[in-house]
């Protein structure tokens, strides 16, 4: 019985409760963390896909090759939340209504304007220059008024005279 004095105490051990009861824990834990990632690819696909189907599909990937599911799922998963993409939407959406309001307000004072206003009724800022014969509102670059075709006046720069220069100072050097 040299057999039982070299691997006697592995077997012991082997044949014990304790074993049992790491073996029956161990087993519980890895069936726990199993639940567990199944129920994280859930909440995630959630999150991240509209479909109910793809969903269920996502959830029964990150199921069935255990623990390997879910780093495959994390792979192929949409980039974004669905929060993070309508909101950015939104943003974009804004941003477009704030750029498209932006021709219809006073570059000054941001009060509500016409196309037709030559000078904003809020704070009475120059808005457009109006054609000599036809009065109608003409934009700064227009060379020509489109309605009546008279050439447009560009208004001449004012000419401010040249700074007066000051006398040269001299230095005073102590040495």
């Amino acid at each position: 019985m040299q057999d039982d004095g070299l691997f006697g105490g592995v077997r012991d051990f082997f044949e014990s409760g304790t074993w049992f009861v790491v073996r029956n824990l161990s087993i519980f834990f890895v069936i726990v963390f199993w639940v567990a990632t199944i129920f994280w690819v859930f909440k995630d696909a959630r999150r991240r896909i509209e479909d109910p189907w793809l969903v269920a599909m996502a959830t029964v990937l990150g199921a069935v090759p255990p623990f390997i599911g879910p780093l495959i799922y994390m792979l192929f998963r949409p980039p974004e939340y669905l929060e993070d993409v309508r909101e950015r939407e939104l943003e974009i959406r804004a941003m477009e209504e704030r750029l498209n309001r932006r021709d219809h307000q006073c570059p000054v004072c941001r009060a509500e304007i016409e196309d037709s206003f030559l000078v904003c009724p809020v704070c009475t800022t120059k808005l457009r220059q109006a054609c000599v014969s036809c009065k109608a509102p003409l934009e700064t670059l227009w060379q020509i008024c489109p309605y009546c075709e008279t050439p447009v006046d560009t208004p001449t720069t004012i000419q401010f005279p040249p700074p007066l220069q000051s006398p040269p100072r001299e230095s005073s050097g102590t040495q």
